[in-house]
């Protein structure tokens, strides 16, 4: 693996999964800057229905692409394959999603570290909604950068430091 891809640790990946306490079954989820795909390979592994990896660099594609080949991965009865991998830019992916009228139960972000990108990706999924009703949001970054308690229609409800990252949960506020 190209050693500026930086995969989210086994001991996060684990951490983020039981923070979200949630049956992946049925669950459609969508890794943005996925480097790897360790988060939406997890997913995978965890039966949910489809996962759309969405990454620009091309050496990270390749990787996604034989990660998912080891877990020999075969269409279900109808020739519906759980993945889809995207090369694209993560912004302009989710302004396409929500053109196309593509929605997710899960959205996990986990965008390259020290250039603000954190709170342009919650900005972005407030602006083009590509969120099903009950979405959880799990957004991984850095420490030092900071994201708002509430944004829009989405509030902060869990946050967990591991080393010198943060994964932030946000839901949908309730009307009342």
């Amino acid at each position: 693996m190209p050693v500026d891809i930086r995969p989210t640790q086994h001991m996060v990946r684990k951490a983020l999964f039981d923070l979200l306490g949630q049956d992946m079954v049925n669950v459609e989820f969508l890794e943005l800057f996925s480097g790897s795909g360790a988060v939406g390979l997890e997913a995978i592994s965890r039966e949910a229905k489809k996962v759309i990896f969405v990454e620009k660099e091309l050496r990270c594609i390749k990787v996604i692409e034989e990660n998912i080949q080891l877990l020999d991965i075969e269409p279900d009865e109808n020739k519906y394959w759980p993945y889809e991998v995207i090369k694209g830019d993560g912004f302009a992916t989710i302004k396409k999603l929500f053109r196309e009228k593509r929605t997710f139960d899960l959205i996990f972000a986990d965008p390259p570290y020290g250039r603000g990108m954190a709170k342009k990706a919650l900005k972005t999924l407030e602006a083009y909604d590509i969120l099903r009703p009950n979405c959880i949001l799990a957004i991984q970054h850095e420490v030092k950068e900071t994201l708002p308690e509430t944004h829009g229609r989405f509030f902060l409800f869990k946050q967990r430091k591991y080393g010198t990252s943060l994964i932030s949960l946000y839901s949908e506020k309730k009307e009342n």
